[in-house]
């Protein structure tokens, strides 16, 4: 079950042609540029064309392809591996899609999506490493300019680098499956490969593999490692690199209920993913099976992401784990991420402090309502101050009477962003003598900017003041 909802109309293969027929229909120019990429392939290229251009010809004569002169007929597609139909006249494809679909061939039309049983994706080629690229024929134009940007990322000498280590894989198998030989090519591609290839050129390659291979065979174990990672509020985008870097190298990712499907995406295929789900006021797991699995993985040498909402030194029983991973002995590190508080205010137009108006800004938890009771509320109450609330949906009548039993204005500015960053994101604004009914109606994770309104509602009410004076 794929972690997203989108379900893919065109699953992406890549098809072995080797020695087989591939035809192509037509012998213009639709023709000739899907001919120039099968020429990259081993096929066997058959054409279909009663009046070829003199391009077709002159391939046909060098005995790149196979020509007859004549249009498709029937039995012309039995066997073949595809089929396309680049005659560019719609009822003469039409004709040779209905002889394909009858003969069990794929065909493609070209520039004719509804009618074609697979596409072509935009290819990058640093052969043998082929990277392809589909839109699933709703933006073409977009294809061609991810091509181009790869085009422009992807070194040259990958190629090199990969038919070499192709001819070594048999070689690195002595290494153990799993992180252990991941590490070794790794650490080819990465960096020992381009190295010794920039300093040496294609003879350092092979010396440079095996050096490598020794240093492998020799380490000892892999110890395991935890990283405790902040995966932000929702937006992939908004993921720092490092945190990226660890999910793609991850075995497991225990991540919570609130990391995005379009983060956890981001981990790397093989790598097990654990929910730790925790619901406020609800079902949830406990801080000690958290700390149980985490140090269990780790003990167990592999590579885990502690995958956290959020930062994870805000309300996030950061301290909890670190205590638990030092009492067992693993090691661990800590990549911070974007707290929900701050982009929040980012999504309002609003900076949590602003000179004349606060020199500090507070971070609540409404979860804890034991602690509430003990808030300094007095000081919060004053004009002017601000607090990103986290998890106060259930406690906002609660905050709200603490806050005008001490003297707040009822009139104050209390926005509430819910799904902070993600696409359903919205931004209510509200006062604190609407609050409670204005979470009322809010389902999703949410923050509450106490003190802070929605730009262009904080410059309309400074107006009103200012008109007022």
């Amino acid at each position: 079950m794929p972690l997203g909802s989108h379900r893919m109309k065109h699953f992406p293969i890549f098809l072995n042609v080797e020695g087989r027929r591939i035809v192509v229909t037509g012998g213009g120019d639709a023709a000739i540029a899907k001919l120039r990429l099968l020429f990259k392939t081993e096929a066997e290229i058959v054409v279909y064309a009663a009046d070829p251009a003199p391009e077709v010809l002159a391939w046909a004569k060098a005995g790149r392809l196979t020509l007859h002169q004549r249009p498709l007929a029937a039995g012309d597609a039995r066997g073949a591996a595809l089929v396309y139909g680049a005659a560019e006249d719609a009822a003469e494809d039409a004709r040779v899609a209905r002889i394909a679909r009858d003969e069990d061939a794929l065909i493609n039309i070209v520039d004719n999506l509804h009618d074609s049983a697979f596409i072509t994706p935009a290819i990058v080629d640093r052969d043998p490493v082929i990277v392809a690229i589909g839109t699933e024929g709703a933006a073409p134009v977009l294809a061609r300019k991810i091509k181009a940007d790869l085009e422009e990322r992807l070194s040259p000498v990958l190629g090199t680098l990969t038919r070499i280590g192709k001819a070594f894989r048999h070689a690195a198998d002595v290494l153990p499956m799993g992180r252990k030989r991941r590490d070794f090519w790794a650490a080819y591609y990465d960096r020992e490969g381009p190295r010794a290839f920039a300093e040496g050129g294609k003879s350092a390659l092979r010396p440079t593999l095996e050096r490598l291979l020794d240093r492998h065979l020799n380490d000892a174990d892999r110890e395991g490692h935890v990283a405790i990672v902040g995966a932000g509020p929702g937006d992939p985008e908004l993921l720092t690199l490092k945190a990226r870097r660890l999910l793609d190298e991850a075995d497991v990712v225990i991540h919570d209920g609130l990391v995005t499907p379009e983060i956890l995406e981001l981990a790397r295929r093989e790598a097990t993913l654990i929910s730790v789900a925790k619901e406020g006021f609800g079902p949830s797991t406990p801080q000690e099976e958290i700390n149980r699995l985490i140090v269990e993985h780790g003990l167990a040498g592999v590579q885990v992401v502690r995958l956290k909402g959020g930062d994870p030194g805000v309300f996030g029983r950061l301290d909890e784990e670190i205590e638990a991973l030092e009492a067992a002995g693993v090691s661990w590190s800590l990549v911070p991420g974007l707290t929900s508080g701050a982009v929040a205010a980012a999504a309002v137009g609003q900076g949590l402090t602003k000179r004349g108006r606060n020199a500090s800004v507070r971070i609540l938890t409404g979860h804890d309502m034991k602690g509430f009771a003990d808030h300094d509320w007095r000081s919060l109450a004053q004009d002017g101050e601000v607090a990103a609330i986290y998890m106060g949906k259930k406690s906002a009548r609660f905050i709200q009477g603490r806050l005008l039993m001490h003297g707040a204005a009822p009139e104050t500015p209390v926005t509430i962003v819910e799904n902070v960053s993600r696409p359903d994101q919205r931004v209510l604004p509200a006062t604190l003598a609407t609050l409670p009914q204005a979470v009322a109606d809010v389902p999703g994770p949410a923050i509450l900017l106490y003190g802070l309104a929605p730009r262009a509602v904080a410059q309309s009410i400074d107006n009103l003041k200012e008109a007022a004076q």
